[in-house]
């Protein structure tokens, strides 16, 4: 199945947005609904880390798969999670928009699910969507 997905436009360079998103451990100053982020195992950077996140939906501990900044994409695997799902993947790419100076965000998932329609929309609409808008409005 096609997972969630979602990308935006934001009025900045895509070098600066990329500095911010790529800090594995600061999921909590954007993402709306994130009370706590913490790392928790490995290095902050590394592929390997572990990052636990404790939200409205419960506490949700991921690890970070790639980071590679050259293409600016990084991608994480869900390990813990309420949601009824497993084999959660999901990638966030951020690239210039070369004809504005602007930056293209993208994130989207892949994972299995007995529901995975109902899963996707509670992803979309209550992570991906949100998150963009407000990593949008942070460089407004």
């Amino acid at each position: 199945m096609r997972g969630p997905y979602a990308s935006t436009v934001i009025n900045a360079d895509a070098g600066d947005v990329w500095a911010f998103l790529r800090e594995f451990g600061n999921l909590h100053e954007w993402l709306p609904g994130v009370a706590t982020c913490e790392i928790e195992e490995g290095a902050p950077l590394a592929p390997g880390a572990v990052r636990r996140v404790e939200g409205a939906g419960g506490v949700f501990r991921e690890r970070l798969l790639t980071l590679d900044d050259e293409a600016r994409t990084f991608t994480y695997a869900i390990i813990e999670s309420p949601l009824p799902m497993r084999d959660y993947h999901a990638t966030c790419r951020v690239a210039p928009v070369t004809d504005s100076g602007q930056a293209f965000v993208e994130w989207h998932a892949t994972f299995e699910a007995d529901d995975p329609e109902k899963i996707a929309k509670i992803l979309t609409r209550g992570v991906f969507v949100p998150g963009l808008e407000s990593l949008r409005k942070r460089f407004g």
